[in-house]
């Protein structure tokens, strides 16, 4: 989808599954190769994006040539016990 609509004004909000998460959304449907192949499809896009992920090393190293800001927040699917979580904010503009 992104080679395809890749615009000077396309504006691409991207929410992979997180690392360690790769099978949330299926079997062998997004790998951990796939994080390094996205990195290097968004490096050389002519749009802006916008990546959101959990804040881990490997993360920081492979999305390092972007900048990246990290936001504390937490998850609150169970409303009883919601979860504190470091994510960071990958983009290109």
């Amino acid at each position: 989808m992104i080679e395809r609509y890749d615009r000077p004004h396309t504006f691409f909000f991207v929410d992979p599954p997180y690392w360690g998460c790769e099978n949330d959304y299926g079997k062998d449907v997004f790998g951990r190769e796939d994080f390094a192949h996205l990195a290097d499809l968004l490096a050389g896009i002519q749009g802006k994006f916008l990546l959101t992920l959990n804040d881990r090393p490997e993360v920081r190293e492979l999305f390092g040539a972007f900048r990246m800001e990290p936001v504390s927040l937490k998850y609150s699917v169970n409303k009883d016990a919601p979860t504190q979580a470091q994510e960071v904010m990958i983009r290109n503009y």
